[in-house]
């Protein structure tokens, strides 16, 4: 078993604005799926783009819109929970005044 403080997870800046905290993998024993915590910056977009399997998302802090290539899908608050499927264009949006985090959990590429 495993059970850690999130804030001892350093963030990887992906790009300016956008962090994230990789909490679960391989390395900690996870074998099938990986955790990670999201954030995104006051007015950061998350371009839309796709991957070959599933997303599921639960937002914790913030306020953002969730979109694809059509447009606004709906919004992102604190409750709220997404599943992104396989192949599906998605993208992000922080539209707040403060940092969007969400935790997302993707399967493992074995």
């Amino acid at each position: 078993m495993l059970l850690r403080e999130a804030s001892t997870v350093a963030p990887e800046v992906v790009r300016e604005g956008v962090r994230i905290r990789w909490l679960m993998t391989e390395k900690e024993g996870a074998p099938n799926f990986a955790m990670r915590v999201i954030e995104l910056d006051p007015g950061v977009v998350f371009a839309p783009h796709q991957h070959p399997y599933e997303h599921e998302i639960y937002v914790l802090e913030g306020t953002g819109v969730v979109t694809n290539p059509d447009g606004d899908v709906g919004e992102m608050l604190p409750g709220k929970f997404l599943l992104v499927p396989p192949n599906e264009i998605h993208g992000y949006r922080n539209a707040g005044d403060s940092a969007l985090k969400f935790i997302c959990v993707i399967p493992l590429q074995h």
